[in-house]
């Protein structure tokens, strides 16, 4: 074979890959996910508010919809709900984080 047959096959390579690339990056910035965050950012009825490792295949994740939240056990089997309807306000929240001892390697 000829260099020019193996330049040629590595012109298409790479243009193959960076089609590919420049697909990816497009689902992600203007894919459906992406457009509906991007559309009302501030209006959100959905989020999640921490995710906690449980074990090795499980872990707890507190879920927010609208002011009430939910905590699920997630893992290969499924879902679980261990406690729903869980009201907190935003500023008990922060003051609970802010008055929690800080613990540190230096002493108090």
């Amino acid at each position: 074979m000829e260099w020019s047959t193996y330049l040629r096959f590595l012109a298409a390579l790479i243009f193959v890959l960076a089609v590919i690339g420049l697909l990816a990056w497009a689902v992600r910035r203007f894919g459906p996910a992406g457009m509906r965050a991007a559309i009302n950012p501030k209006n959100r009825r959905l989020g999640i508010v921490e995710v906690l490792p449980f074990d090795a295949k499980q872990r707890l994740v507190l879920l927010r919809r609208d002011d009430v939240e939910h905590l699920l056990l997630i893992g290969t089997a499924g879902a679980t709900v261990i406690e729903t309807g869980i009201r907190q306000a935003r500023g008990a929240l922060a003051g609970a984080r802010e008055s929690r001892p800080k613990s540190g390697m230096g002493g108090p």
